[in-house]
C-alpha cells in the first residue's frame, strides 16, 4: 500500500475552485441567454429567407450606412459581421486572458487539456473537410474547425442540468480557446489583401487605450474613440475588423491595482467582461446571426451533395468530435492522467460532438472564403450544427439522468454559509 508521499494520480476535468466555478455559472447563464436570443435570430432569418417576402429580406441586408468619408459606407450585413463581432471576440479575448492569468488555468496541469482539445478540434475537421471537399473548394478548410459558445453552451443548459460543472467549464474554455484560433487563422489565410500603412497605424490609438486602461481608465468617452479607431485603421488595412477585438482585449489588465491597506476589486478584464458580456451574447451574435442565416432551402438535398458542404457537415460531425476526444485521450496517455471521480469517456464523447456546432464562426469565415456566390456552406453549417446537437442530446440526456440521481448530495450546504459542502472538503 503507498505510503503518504506516494505520488497523487493526476485528475482530467478535476473540480474547479468555488470562486472560479461561480464565475462560470454567471457566463453559463449569460452565454445560455444569448443562445436563445441566437437561435430564435437565426429562425427569424430562415423563415423569413424561405417566405414570399424574401427580396426585402435581401434588401435590409444590402442597406448602407456609416460615413462615406472614411470608407465606412457598409451594407447592415457587413457591420454585423466586421463591427458586431468585433465586440464578440473583444469579451473572448477578456475570457481567455483572464483564464489564464487569473483563473484555474493558470495551473498548466488545467490549462493543458482543454488547449490541447481545441487544437485537436481544429486540425482533425480541416483534415477531414479537405479530404472530402479538396480541390477547388480547400479554401474553406477552415469553416468547420469553430465551436459556437452560445449556441453550445444553450444546448448544454437544456439538456444538461445535472452534468457536472467540470463539464460545462471544460466546453467553455475549449470554445474560447477554439474562438481566438479561429481569429488566427481569419487573420493569417483570410486577408485578400494587406495595407501596411492603416495597419501600423492601428498601433496608435490600440496604445492609447492600453495605456488609459492600465491606468484605471474606465469612462467610455475616452475609451470608445480609440477602439473606433483601433477597429476602423484594421477594417482598411484588409486584416478583418474583428482582430481588433481581440486585440483590444489583450491589453486589458486583469489584476486590480489594489492601494495599500484597500480592498481588491474586480480588475479591468472582469469590469470589461461583465459590461461587454451581455452586449455581445444579447445583440452581437443574434444580430450576426439574423443577417447571415437568412438561405434559402430550396435544393436542399443537391445543396448537400455538393462536396464542399459534405465536406462541412463531416469536419463538424465527424472531425471536430475525433480531434477533440484524440487530443484528450492523448494528454491522459501522456500524462497518466485519468477522469476525476463520477466521470466517464461517454460523457466527453457527448461533449466533443456537442462541440460540433460550429454556427457563428464557421458562418463567418463560410463567407470569407466564398463570400455570397452561393448558399451551399451556409445550408452544410446549418446542417451539420443541428445534427451535432441533435446527436449530443440524446448522449447527454441520458448521462444527466446517471448524474440527477447524485445531483442533491453535491449541492448540499450542511453549514449553510453559501458554499456548497463540495468545494470545502479538504
Amino acid at each position: 500500500m503507498p505510503g503518504p508521499t506516494a505520488t497523487r494520480v493526476p485528475r482530467l476535468f478535476n473540480r474547479s475552485t468555488w470562486p472560479e466555478a461561480r464565475r462560470i455559472a454567471d457566463i453559463l447563464r449569460k452565454e445560455t441567454i444569448g443562445g436563445a436570443l441566437l437561435l430564435a435570430a437565426a429562425l427569424t432569418a430562415l423563415i423569413w429567407a424561405n417566405s414570399p417576402w424574401a427580396q426585402t429580406y435581401q434588401d435590409l441586408r444590402a442597406i448602407e450606412a456609416g460615413p462615406a468619408a472614411l470608407h465606412l459606407n457598409l451594407d447592415l450585413a457587413t457591420w454585423a459581421a466586421d463591427g458586431l463581432l468585433a465586440i464578440f471576440f473583444f469579451v473572448a479575448g477578456l475570457e481567455l486572458k483572464r483564464e489564464f492569468v487569473a483563473g484555474d488555468l493558470r495551473d498548466l496541469r488545467r490549462a493543458v487539456v482543454p488547449v490541447a482539445a481545441a487544437v485537436g478540434g481544429v486540425v482533425v475537421p480541416a483534415l477531414v473537410y479537405l479530404a472530402v471537399a479538396g480541390g477547388t473548394a480547400a479554401k474553406g478548410w477552415a469553416i468547420p474547425t469553430a465551436t459556437d459558445i452560445a449556441f453550445a453552451l444553450a444546448v448544454l443548459a437544456v439538456i444538461g442540468r445535472s452534468l457536472p460543472d467540470a463539464l460545462r467549464t471544460f466546453l467553455l474554455t475549449l470554445a474560447v480557446v477554439d474562438d481566438l484560433i479561429a481569429i488566427v487563422i481569419i487573420a493569417t489565410f483570410y486577408t485578400s489583401h494587406l495595407s501596411v500603412l492603416p495597419l501600423l497605424a492601428a498601433a496608435v490609438p490600440l496604445a492609447v487605450f492600453a495605456v488609459l486602461v492600465r491606468r484605471g481608465v474606465r469612462a467610455w468617452w475616452l475609451l470608445l474613440p480609440q477602439a473606433f479607431a483601433c477597429w476602423a485603421l484594421v477594417h482598411a488595412s484588409g486584416v478583418h475588423a474583428t482582430v481588433a477585438g481581440v486585440l483590444l482585449a489583450l491589453t486589458v489588465p486583469v489584476l486590480s491595482r489594489t492601494p495599500p491597506g484597500g480592498t481588491e476589486g474586480p480588475g479591468p478584464a472582469e469590469h470589461f467582461e461583465h459590461r461587454f458580456r451581455p452586449l455581445s451574447a444579447g445583440v452581437a451574435v443574434p444580430v450576426f446571426a439574423f443577417f447571415s442565416a437568412g438561405v434559402g432551402l430550396g435544393g436542399l438535398a443537391g445543396a448537400l451533395s455538393d462536396p464542399v458542404a459534405m465536406g462541412i457537415v463531416a469536419g463538424l460531425l465527424l472531425g471536430k468530435p475525433v480531434g477533440i476526444l484524440a487530443a484528450t485521450w492523448l494528454v491522459a496517455r501522456f500524462t497518466r492522467a485519468t477522469l476525476d471521480e463520477g466521470l466517464a469517456w461517454i460523457d466527453m464523447i457527448g461533449l466533443a460532438i456537442l462541440a460540433g456546432i460550429g454556427f457563428t464562426v464557421s458562418l463567418l469565415i463560410g463567407e470569407l472564403a466564398f463570400g455570397e456566390s452561393g448558399a451551399r456552406f451556409k445550408i452544410a453549417v446549418l446542417a451539420g450544427s443541428l445534427s451535432a446537437a441533435l446527436l449530443a442530446t440524446v448522449i447527454l440526456r441520458l448521462r444527466a439522468r446517471v448524474y440527477r440521481r447524485i445531483h442533491q448530495s453535491e449541492t448540499a450546504d450542511s453549514d449553510h454559509d453559501g458554499i456548497p459542502d463540495l468545494y470545502q472538503q479538504p
